[in-house]
């Protein structure tokens, strides 16, 4: 292997990918060192969806959706404080992006409605099939190598002051490799890094770690070294929806709530508004007694488990004994420990409010965002799924701006040096949409490699 690129990417999940890909049908000779045994990182472990408007597949369902909307949404999740010009650079990008995907081969198998959106525009995907299918398309190019269990070390800046040089170390020995347009990180937040969430996120100790293995804030001290501003640590929140043995090999999760489902504390009360963003409900979640919450749902919400979705398919979670299943409110309860009158009550509240059309505890008017209509719990057999918050993806660090070049505290591009995907911060604010964390990493992927290379492709 050389030691001369035209660039360099760090990390190989669905941003390092994308921008391979990217790069390498521009001409350029690229090097993607990944640090762990296998490729595709944190984007393994997503829930399948990816935030797209105006596709095919929602014109099929007769789905109204457009750029501008998807923006409005992700700016109104982000509750105003994502950087409004990386929301607009992915409305800009995002039908044409999900075309390329398609065109490389990514399968999309269905559209669902998901947290944060105002219509149905979570686009499935099955995440090894997409990493395998944009792995083996960038080797198929002859312009890509791709290095495993190669360690990056540190970034070194040329005698213009350019960042160019990376040190690696693989099988115990160091390498420097040197990219003449510049270096990518696409490595990656710092979910497992219990140094980093102590130091910026004390509030979720309590949160599991269940993020890629890599994932801890190695990418995000490269680019700190050379004075890399960063964005979205005060939203730093885990993800609401998991069982609380996802932090073993298998990653069980469910948003029964955004098909109608009430969450309640270990004493049958409800404490926060359904149809927000799981972020903002893992938050709460966070806070309540012995970090103890259920979902409780009844048989016309199960009827609506979809078969392999990693959210929804609830059929098979009960199969493998996560869900709790009773014929009556008093025996859930009691399979539960939770009050038998309380929850008794929670419920008959909320029904008399769903039957009003007005939840007078906590304002829920739809199922997720403002999509769909609350339902009654009152058809049995009855169903709860004890539920957690995890840490599985950060989605805060280094500044960046709409070409993807990471920025200095004074909003100034560090010359050569490009993030894409989970490192980069400013994108959510204080709110997440469900879809948009790999839909950022590809569109950012793709939109790195092609500020990284400009002066390559005019040359």
């Amino acid at each position: 292997m050389g030691k001369n690129f035209n660039i360099i990417i760090v990390g190989a999940g669905m941003a390092g990918l994308c921008a391979a890909n990217e790069a390498a049908s521009l001409g350029a000779k690229v090097l993607v060192l990944e640090k762990e045994k296998e490729i595709g990182g944190s984007s393994l472990l997503s829930g399948r969806f990816m935030a797209f408007a105006e596709t095919d597949l929602q014109k099929k369902e007769g789905i109204q959706d457009s750029s501008q909307l998807l923006i409005d949404d992700m700016l109104a999740v982000g509750e105003g404080k994502n950087e409004a010009h990386l929301v607009e650079a992915y409305g800009k990008s995002q039908l044409e992006t999900y075309k390329w995907l398609v065109e490389k081969g990514v399968e999309f198998h269905a559209v669902r409605a998901a947290s944060g959106h105002t219509v149905p525009r979570g686009h499935t995907i099955t995440p090894l099939q997409a990493i395998t299918t944009l792995y083996n398309q960038a080797i198929a190019t002859g312009n890509v190598t791709v290095v495993v269990e190669a360690a990056v070390k540190r970034l070194r800046k040329n005698s213009d002051g350019r960042i160019q040089s990376v040190i690696y170390e693989k099988d115990g020995l160091e390498f420097v490799v040197k990219g003449e347009q510049g270096v990518i990180l696409t490595s990656g937040g710092f979910s497992k890094s219990n140094e980093m969430l102590e130091s910026f996120a004390p509030q979720l100790k309590n949160a599991l770690r269940i993020g890629g293995n890599g994932n801890v804030g190695d990418g995000i001290k490269l680019a700190w070294e050379h004075g890399a501003w960063v964005r979205d640590l005060p939203y730093l929140q885990g993800t609401y929806g998991f069982h609380p043995t996802a932090d073993g090999p298998r990653k069980s999760q469910a948003h029964a709530f955004y098909k109608g489902a009430i969450i309640v504390n270990k004493f049958g009360n409800r404490f926060v508004n359904e149809s927000i963003s799981y972020k903002l409900i893992g938050t709460e979640a966070l806070k309540q007694p012995d970090n103890t919450s259920f979902q409780i749902w009844d048989q016309t919400i199960m009827n609506e488990s979809v078969r392999g979705d990693a959210l929804y398919d609830f059929d098979n979670l009960l199969q493998l004994g996560l869900i709790e299943k009773a014929n009556s409110l008093k025996e859930l309860a009691q399979l539960i420990d939770v009050p038998i009158e309380q929850l008794e009550k929670t419920i008959a509240k909320y029904n008399e409010d769903v039957s009003k059309g007005e939840d007078s505890e906590f304002g829920r008017k739809t199922l997720t965002h403002y999509f769909g209509k609350p339902k009654q719990i009152n058809e049995a057999p009855f169903y709860a799924m004890r539920t957690t918050a995890a840490m599985l993806a950060t989605y805060a660090g280094v500044a960046v701006n709409e070409q993807a070049q990471v920025l200095n505290p004074f909003n100034e591009p560090i010359d050569g040096l490009y993030a894409a995907g989970e490192i980069a911060g400013g994108f959510h604010g204080a709110g997440y949409m469900t879809g948009s964390s790999l839909g950022k990493a590809t569109i950012f992927g793709r939109i790195a490699a092609k500020s990284a290379l400009a002066k390559l492709v005019t040359n």
